[in-house]
């Protein structure tokens, strides 16, 4: 068994994944191994995936099912769940192994690229939340031990706020580590629909959720398809 398992689900990524895995190699040299899960995507993101990760499974579409079922291949008695448009920090296997030294799971702190004027802001505010409340986001790069994530079941196979639960669920073993260490994300969402818009989407989504809505008409009104990694 290895020491660490970075499971990135993917779905129509070809024009990023090689980025995304390139940047993992100098992990993957010390060890850690890479789980890439398709979701079916109909590009070459699998074709450029199998030379740069250790292993390419398939999966039923969807984000949390897509994670679960990295996690049930993986070898890493600790795993890391990282968007493809989502870069580590370097060193960030490290950084991880240490913290769990300490906490049974934990996030980095995000930076969001892009464009539009405030997402320094935005991402700055995301992360206070985070270390507030203990809970943690996908674009944070979530990392656990093996046997508390398998404890609690894995993610809950939804539509969205998967991320959202199993924090909540975490947060009752442990206190998260909340590393400084930032992540970058794409801003590419902010950019299309405006900084203030989307802010105040993603607001009403987590107070909806927070007061009971179902998860898949949240997915609905994201506007994204609702079994999109």
């Amino acid at each position: 068994m290895t020491a660490l398992s970075i499971i990135v689900p993917v779905l129509d990524e070809a024009t990023g994944i090689d980025a995304c895995l390139r940047a993992l190699a100098p992990s993957r040299q010390r060890g850690v191994e890479v789980v890439v899960v398709d979701g079916g995507s109909a590009d070459a993101t699998v074709t450029l995936a199998r030379p740069l990760a250790d292993r390419v499974i398939a999966a039923p579409r969807g984000r949390a099912s897509q994670m679960n079922a990295g996690a049930r291949e993986a070898r890493g008695a600790a795993l890391l769940f990282l968007h493809a448009d989502t870069r580590l920090p370097p060193e960030a296997d490290r950084v991880v192994l240490a913290a769990l030294g300490k906490a049974a799971w934990g996030r980095f702190d995000v930076r969001i690229d892009g464009v539009s004027a405030g997402l320094r802001i935005v991402a700055a505010f995301m992360n206070a939340r985070s270390r507030l409340t203990g809970i943690a986001t996908g674009d944070q790069a979530i990392f656990v031990r093996r046997a508390v994530f398998e404890g609690l079941g894995g993610f809950p196979e939804m539509e969205l706020m998967e991320d959202v639960t199993l924090s909540q669920r975490l947060r009752a073993v442990s206190s998260p580590a909340c590393l400084r260490e930032q992540v970058s994300t794409s801003g590419r969402r902010w950019d299309r629909h405006g900084v203030f818009r989307t802010a105040v989407l993603m607001g009403w989504l987590r107070f909806a959720y927070w007061r009971g809505a179902d998860p898949a008409e949240l997915a609905r009104r994201y506007g994204t398809h609702p079994t999109r990694p």
